[in-house]
């Protein structure tokens, strides 16, 4: 897998070392240049190559998406704000993902995968990747060897063959990243066509043995599938 190599565009040394500290359990991820100005970001541009820009809004001289609409080319950018207000003109400039400060790590990491993802996509050499939290350690895994994914209380098991990592998110956050590969067919299951078995009655059996229930909701859902 590539790396993806971003900056750092805020006033604030904090929001440094929050990212920073941060970008750390990322193995894919490398900070390669911090600015404190949005004004300082051009040079960096230019003489580097960056992946995906670290946004703050409120900044002096030139505030964070104003120096976004100067940009011809963009690279990816995660607005990082403590001003909720400024959303939707963000995402109306097609800012990837806007999180609001103080953010958790958890969050973080889903906008990053969310870059990955897209940035995968644009390269479909490379299997595209999913980076999750387990226990205290930061797995990575295959989107295509993903079977199904099941909500578990405040986790969801991410199944892998006849194993399944326990990892501590929702399954609609999931469901949201992960579209265009896995396909919601239960409030509590998100599964991937092509570990289909086959389909009895109300239940669709994967190819590791294990037996998903299809929401009545979803029924047809699931007769589009086929």
């Amino acid at each position: 897998m590539k790396n993806l190599k971003a900056i750092i565009i805020d006033d604030e040394p904090l929001a440094h070392k929050v990212i920073l500290q941060y970008a750390e359990d990322i193995p894919f991820l490398e900070i390669v240049d911090q600015c404190y100005l949005a004004t300082e970001a051009y040079s960096v541009l230019e003489e580097k190559k960056v992946d995906l820009i670290f946004l703050d809004i409120n900044m002096p001289k030139l505030k964070g998406l104003d120096f976004l609409r100067t940009l011809n080319q963009r690279p990816y950018v995660i607005v990082t704000s403590a001003y909720q207000e400024y959303a939707l003109e963000g995402y109306e400039l097609q800012v990837t993902d806007y999180l609001l400060k103080p953010f958790r790590f958890d969050r973080f990491l889903k906008a990053i995968n969310a870059v990955n993802n897209q940035t995968q996509k644009l390269d479909s050499s490379e299997p595209k990747k999913l980076f999750i939290k387990v226990d205290r350690k930061h797995v990575q895994l295959d989107i295509d060897q993903i079977q199904y994914i099941e909500s578990y209380g405040n986790y969801v098991k991410i199944w892998v063959g006849d194993e399944y990592h326990l990892t501590p998110r929702t399954l609609s956050s999931f469901e949201e990243e992960l579209k265009g590969n896995l396909i919601r067919i239960h409030k509590s299951f998100l599964i991937q066509k092509s570990f289909i078995n086959f389909v009895e009655g109300n239940c669709i059996v994967m190819k590791n043995g294990n037996q998903v229930s299809i929401g009545k909701i979803y029924k047809n859902d699931v007769k589009h599938l086929f």
